[in-house]
């Protein structure tokens, strides 16, 4: 019994972490109430109650879905997806994101609520990360219209992808790598909480979603 433990222990810790989908943040591409494997041997799992990783096989990319504990919230656990990487020059237009120049392509991005382009406090970090050229004294960025800003070295850039309720690197700032937990691999169980019928959990499942890969 006690190997078992140890086992299972150092599996959840180094190899495999399961993650819940609770909020409406990354729609359509993750659902709530979608059950996830994470794979935290692809970046190398954090050694606990430290900042190093283990070597992994791969890089986190660009356009990786990734869960990480943001540092505005330790205890938090969040699923985001990966847009800047350390050096890059990011800008939202309209909703529209541009990365180094270039507009970018994003099939999997959700716009709920596009009459709506508020301010909030929360973007007053991005005055220190704005590129030379943008006077930071009249800067007033919203959601869907921000930047330049530069993603410092060590960190990177996480936006969900349903990008008009979710709270991301837009509003607490560009994530360090260290805080990665690993990349969301799979979906291995789904239901649907809108559903009526008795026991949802069990009788509303979301078949075609189970085994879906995250990408």
């Amino acid at each position: 019994m006690a190997i078992a433990v140890v086992l299972f222990v150092v599996l959840r810790t180094f190899v495999l972490q399961t993650f819940v989908i609770t909020s409406g943040s990354m729609e359509n591409t993750l659902l709530v109430n979608d059950y996830l494997l994470v794979n935290r041997l692809a970046y190398g799992a954090r050694i606990p109650f430290t900042r190093k990783h283990l070597p992994g096989y791969s890089e986190p990319r660009r356009g990786d879905v990734v869960v990480f504990d943001p540092h505005h919230d330790p205890e938090l656990k969040l699923v985001k997806r990966l847009i800047g990487m350390p050096g890059d020059t990011l800008w939202m237009r309209g909703g529209t994101l541009y990365i180094n120049g270039e507009e970018q392509v994003e099939p999997y991005v959700l716009h709920r609520e596009p009459e709506t382009d508020a301010w909030s406090d929360w973007f007053v970090w991005q005055r220190d990360a704005l590129v030379d050229t943008v006077d930071a004294s009249t800067y007033r960025p919203t959601r869907d219209n921000w930047g330049p800003l530069v993603v410092p070295e060590g960190h990177y850039f996480m936006l969900g992808d349903n990008r008009d309720q979710s709270l991301d690197s837009r509003y607490w700032g560009p994530l360090a790598t260290w805080r990665v937990e690993g990349r969301a691999s799979l979906i291995y169980y789904s239901w649907d909480d809108r559903s009526v019928r008795p026991l949802p959990a069990l009788t509303a499942i979301r078949t075609e979603r189970i085994f879906r890969r995250i990408r």
